[in-house]
C-alpha cells in the first residue's frame, strides 16, 4: 500500500499563500497598512451608526408624539436638507483643518442629541424639538461629508484610494442596516428616551477615533480667499474638468432617476406588486444590503486596478438595467435575486464616483468637488416628489423601468462624449 509523502517547498521558495487568505489581505490593505486610516474608519463607523440610529429614534418619537405620516416627512426632508449645503462644506474643507471640522462636527451632533433625549427623558420634548434634533444631526452628517472623503486620499494615497474607499462603503452599509437595527431593539428594550442617551456614546467613540489624527488635515497656506470668491473659482475649477464633470453628471442623474426609487417606492413594490408584508419588505431590502456590502468587498479586493472609468460607467449602467428588470418582475424569488444583483452592482457606483472625482481634480478644490457631489446627492428629496407624481400617473412599475432606461440612456450618451472615462485607471493626473 503506497504511502503519501508530503510535499515541501524548494529551497529558497516561500510558501504560496491561499487564495482566500490573499484576497482578505488585499481587501483589508488599507486598514492594515495605514494607522490613521484605521482611525478614520472606525470613527466613521460610530458616527454614521449613531445618526443612523438617533434618526430612527427620533422619527419612531415624532409618529408617537404626532401620529401624523405628512409629520413625519416633514421631518424626514428637514433631516436630510442639509445636504444642499455641500457646495460650502467644501469650502470650508479646502479652507480649514479637516480633522478639527470633523471633530466639531461630532461635539455638535453629541450636543443636539443630549438636549433632546434630556427633554425626552422629562417628557417635554415637542415635534419642534424633535425637527430641530433632526435638523442638528443633518447639519452635522452631510457637511461633513467632504473632510471625511478628502481625509481618505491624504491617509492612504492614491495607489490605496479604491481599496479605502470601498471599505468605507462597507461600513456605511453596515451602520443603514445595523443602525436602525440596534436603535429598534432599543426602543423595545429600553424606551426612546433611554435609546437616545445610549446612542451618544456612539459620537464619543468617534471623537475619541479622531483625537490622534490632529494636524493630519488641509491647511490652505497664507491668507485664504473670501468664502464666495472660494466657491465660485473652486467650481469653476472643477466644472472645467471634461472626466470630473462627467462623474459629477453620472451622480446627478443616479439621484434623480433611482436612488428615489429605492428610497421611496420599496414599500409599493414589496406590498402591491410582489404581495409581501412587512417581513417581506425587510428581506427584500437585506438582500439589496447584502449584495452592497459583497459588491464594496469585491472591489476592496481589486486593489488599484485598472479601468476605474470603464467599471464605474459600465457598472452603473448594468445597475440602472438591473433596475429595469426589477420593475418588471412579478415573481417574489427572481425579484430577491434581482435586488441582491442590484445591490452588488450599486457598489461600483457608490464606491468609484468618489474615488474618480478625488483623482480628477486638484488638491486645492478637491473639498469643493466633494461639496459639489454632495449638492448632486441632495437633489434626491425633490427628485422622490417628481417620481411620486410619475408613479400616480403611469404607476410604480412603468416609472421605475423608465428611470433605468433613462439612466442608461446618459450612461450611453456620456460614454459617446467623453471617452477618455471609459479608460481611466487614475494612474496620474488627466
Amino acid at each position: 500500500m503506497s504511502r503519501k509523502v508530503p510535499v515541501e517547498a524548494s529551497a529558497g521558495s516561500e510558501p504560496r499563500e491561499p487564495r482566500a487568505a490573499a484576497g482578505a489581505r488585499q481587501a483589508l490593505a488599507s486598514l492594515r497598512t495605514s494607522p490613521g486610516f484605521r482611525l478614520l474608519w472606525v470613527s466613521n463607523l460610530f458616527f454614521y451608526g449613531g445618526a443612523w440610529t438617533q434618526t430612527l429614534v427620533m422619527g419612531w418619537l415624532v409618529f408617537d408624539t404626532t401620529g401624523s405620516e405628512f409629520l413625519l416627512a416633514v421631518f424626514t426632508a428637514v433631516r436630510l436638507a442639509p445636504m444642499l449645503l455641500g457646495p460650502f462644506a467644501g469650502v470650508l474643507c479646502d479652507r480649514y483643518d479637516r480633522v478639527r471640522l470633523l471633530m466639531i462636527a461630532c461635539l455638535w451632533a453629541l450636543g443636539a442629541v443630549v438636549v433632546v433625549a434630556a427633554m425626552a427623558a422629562f417628557g417635554q420634548v415637542s415635534y419642534g424639538a424633535l425637527v430641530a434634533g433632526g435638523l442638528a444631526i443633518g447639519l452635522a452628517q452631510s457637511p461633513s461629508q467632504p473632510p471625511r472623503a478628502s481625509l481618505v486620499l491624504d491617509l492612504v494615497g492614491r495607489e490605496n484610494l479604491s481599496n479605502a474607499n470601498a471599505l468605507n462603503a462597507l461600513a456605511m452599509n453596515m451602520t443603514q442596516v445595523i443602525g436602525p437595527a440596534i436603535g429598534g431593539a432599543m426602543i423595545s428594550a429600553f424606551g426612546a428616551p433611554t435609546a437616545l442617551w445610549i446612542s451618544t456614546t456612539w459620537y464619543v467613540v468617534s471623537l475619541a477615533a479622531l483625537w490622534p489624527l490632529r494636524g493630519v488635515g488641509h491647511r490652505t497656506p497664507g491668507r485664504p480667499e473670501p468664502v464666495l470668491k472660494m466657491l465660485t473659482s473652486g467650481f469653476r475649477t472643477v466644472l472645467t474638468s471634461r472626466l470630473t464633470s462627467a462623474v459629477l453628471l453620472v451622480t446627478l442623474a443616479a439621484n434623480v432617476l433611482l436612488w428615489p426609487v429605492h428610497q421611496a417606492f420599496m414599500p409599493v413594490f414589496a406590498k402591491e406588486v410582489l404581495g409581501l408584508d412587512a417581513a417581506g419588505l425587510g428581506w427584500l431590502l437585506t438582500c439589496g444590503g447584502l449584495g452592497g456590502l459583497a459588491g464594496s468587498l469585491v472591489i476592496a479586493m481589486l486593489g488599484d486596478f485598472k479601468f476605474k472609468g470603464g467599471l464605474f460607467v459600465i457598472g452603473t449602467a448594468a445597475w440602472g438595467t438591473l433596475w429595469s428588470l426589477f420593475a418588471l418582475s412579478r415573481t417574489v424569488p427572481l425579484s430577491f435575486a434581482l435586488m441582491a444583483c442590484i445591490g452588488l452592482m450599486s457598489a461600483s457606483f457608490g464606491v468609484l464616483q468618489t474615488t474618480l472625482l478625488l483623482m480628477t481634480t486638484e488638491p486645492e478644490v478637491r473639498g469643493r468637488a466633494l461639496g459639489l457631489q454632495e449638492l448632486a446627492i441632495g437633489v434626491m428629496p425633490f427628485a422622490s416628489l417628481g417620481l411620486g407624481v410619475a408613479a400616480r400617473s403611469v404607476g410604480v412599475g412603468a416609472t421605475t423601468f423608465l428611470s433605468g432606461i433613462l439612466l442608461v440612456a446618459v450612461l450611453l450618451t456620456l460614454a459617446a462624449r467623453v471617452p477618455q472615462l471609459l479608460g481611466y485607471s487614475g494612474v496620474q493626473m488627466p
